[in-house]
């Protein structure tokens, strides 16, 4: 096994169904796969972690799954986090830049955005971003890059997603755990968006709904920015369990019965299509009923993902439709769901292909690890750059004093 290289970039994504590791190397500037471990996640109740034990020996074993691909020592990486904890809100904020107009700053932006976050919050609630909407300079909005102009007053639309400490502190414990030094922490729905969507949709106004299994995350870009973020508790696990129950056979058989015959639209069914179980009775049972059992919570899903979006005022917003993306995106008749429920066109989220990468991972179940490997890299090149920049400028400095 290799050393460790400082251009590979790893991330951790614990989700309710699975624990995956991702790691892909800069090569010429562009991301490369490099090798990746999955498998069942333990410790987990409702999208959250419950037994850190078990929860941590799965990080470890697809971290090591990861090495062994891979072939590196693997020792950071950056976690996703989702689930029922997270809240998004919208605020706003703003500064005098004095009795006269002036150059904006690097510092007055953040003073601009420091005021704009400084809400009232719940001492264990932790920010994860702060993702500015547009900039108003003396009325003027539609702003997003203020730096370099000229104005009086600035002002700042703000996006702050937040999440819950408890929750946060745990993954990155067993993180830590597993021998993983935490170097970033990433909104789930914000990566997965970043290896689905296009700049296109997130300017016309877009909604990504990324189903888990016990809880589907979503965000909502509008205008190129982030306008609204939120969970909804359903995910692709209780339709299962609600097979299970309909249909009296244990979760594993009704997980293969979703997977190979589900629909979640009954009258997508033909019929006279039956299949035979396996039981000790050879029960014929016809396709329609599992339909029948799982369109009602697919409706509901939907209509939960619409509640949210007229609490965050963008139900009207949605010009490029709905994205789905996550396991949960795979199941037949969804995007019919989504189109009558919304009323706008919908799509499956299928992440871009790193180059190298397995034909395998491109998967909506994979869309949230693969833009974290995205946005990772992207945070990455814009920190170098600015470090550059500001060498660049202490280097005109001292050339200027001589």
């Amino acid at each position: 096994m290799s050393q460790k290289q400082d251009n590979l970039i790893v991330v951790l994504d614990i989700g309710s169904a699975w624990t995956r590791v991702l790691a892909a190397d800069l090569n010429e500037g562009a991301l490369r796969y490099r090798g990746h471990g999955m498998v069942e996640s333990a410790g987990m109740r409702k999208g959250l972690i419950a037994e850190l034990g078990p929860a941590f020996k799965a990080v470890k074993a697809a971290n090591e799954e990861a090495e062994r691909v891979a072939r590196a020592n693997i020792d950071e990486c950056v976690v996703g986090v989702g689930g029922p904890h997270i809240r998004g809100v919208n605020t706003n904020g703003g500064i005098l830049l004095g009795n006269r107009m002036r150059e904006i700053a690097k510092e007055d932006v953040k003073y601009a955005v420091d005021r704009a976050r400084a809400i009232e919050r719940p001492p264990d609630r932790e920010i994860l971003h702060l993702l500015p909407r547009q900039f108003v300079l003396d009325d003027q909005p539609g702003i997003f890059d203020p730096i370099g102009m000229v104005g009086a007053r600035l002002e700042v639309d703000l996006h702050i997603a937040t999440c819950s400490g408890s929750a946060l502190q745990s993954t990155v414990t067993c993180a830590n755990r597993a021998g993983l030094a935490v170097t970033e922490a990433v909104l789930e729905s914000i990566a997965a968006a970043e290896s689905t969507l296009s700049a296109d949709e997130r300017e016309l106004g877009v909604c990504l709904v990324n189903i888990g299994a016990h809880s589907s995350d979503l965000v909502v870009f509008f205008e190129g920015a982030v306008a609204h973020t939120a969970c909804v508790p359903i995910g692709g696990a209780h339709f299962t369990n609600d097979l299970a129950v309909g249909l009296q056979m244990p979760v594993a058989e009704a997980e293969q019965l979703k997977r190979q015959f589900g629909n979640a639209v009954v009258t997508a069914v033909p019929q006279d299509a039956e299949i035979e179980i396996a039981n000790p009775d050879r029960q014929i049972l016809r396709l329609r009923t599992i339909a029948e059992i799982l369109e009602p919570r697919a409706r509901e899903l939907l209509y939960y993902v619409k509640e949210s979006l007229r609490q965050g005022g963008v139900v009207d917003a949605l010009g490029a439709g709905c994205v789905l993306t996550g396991g949960g995106a795979n199941l037949p008749g969804m995007l019919d769901v989504t189109e009558s429920q919304l009323r706008v066109p919908a799509r499956t989220g299928v992440p871009v292909r790193l180059s190298n990468m397995p034909v395998e991972l491109v998967s909506p179940s994979f869309s949230t690890a693969i833009g974290m490997l995205l946005y990772a890299h992207r945070t990455r090149v814009t920190r170098a750059a600015e470090s550059h920049s500001l060498r660049a400028k202490l280097r005109a400095i001292f050339a200027a004093s001589f």
